[in-house]
């Protein structure tokens, strides 16, 4: 009798022991997942606010920031100069103030400008732009070849002739072509270092004010 008193005994303890190991276990496993959840949780929050942050920063970047600083920079005053054309006038791209305006560097013995001419033609005859084509007359190897190039491509905008290369100095010219183009208010909307097609002059054109 006695020793099946000690023998239940002994097996309750037994039963509370396993129990008990159990439920430690589980409310250590339910500890780390919590620990887990709160971990993630805050990771989803901070991921969500850079995302924020970054979304800020870049619609900041796409802003164009219009001063009424004198520069070379989008939103810039595009800087004045005055040229002498092909017909011995004299123009000046502040008396163009109140149009959209596009000031195109070139050359006749540059490729790229000579691609890009064709374009430059049908985008003055579709759209209500005024074109300055400034000629780095100076690279030339004479003015003739200006003249020639002018009448085989048609080209019905006003040519400039920048003969000591001054203007395209002025607005730090590297590659040929290079592009400014310019609001109505005379600041500077888009800038483009090489040729642009006709697709991309409309699409910056519509941009414009």
């Amino acid at each position: 009798m006695k020793k099946a008193i000690i023998i239940v005994v002994l097996t309750g303890m037994f039963a509370w022991a396993v129990y008990d190991l159990t439920a430690d276990s589980q409310d250590t496993q339910q500890t780390e997942e919590n620990d887990f959840t709160i971990e993630e949780d805050a990771a989803e929050e901070e991921l969500t606010e850079d995302s924020e942050g970054t979304r800020e920063s870049n619609d900041a970047s796409d802003a164009i920031a219009d001063t009424d600083e004198v520069g070379l920079e989008v939103g810039n005053i595009a800087p004045d100069f005055q040229l002498e054309t092909m017909e011995g006038e004299q123009m000046k791209l502040s008396d163009l103030r109140g149009q959209r305006v596009m000031v195109n560097f070139w050359a006749t013995w540059c490729p790229p400008c000579r691609a890009e001419i064709p374009d430059l033609q049908k985008f003055y005859e579709n759209k209500d732009i005024e074109i300055l084509a400034v000629n780095l007359t100076d690279t030339e190897s004479n003015r003739s070849d200006v003249q020639e190039f002018v009448a085989d491509f048609g080209m019905t905008f006003p040519v400039l002739l920048d003969e000591n290369t001054e203007v395209a100095n002025q607005y730090q010219i590297q590659p040929i072509p290079s592009s400014f183009m310019i609001d109505s208010d005379g600041r500077i909307q888009f800038k483009a270092l090489g040729a642009m097609n006709y697709e991309l002059m409309v699409q910056e054109f519509e941009k414009m004010s």
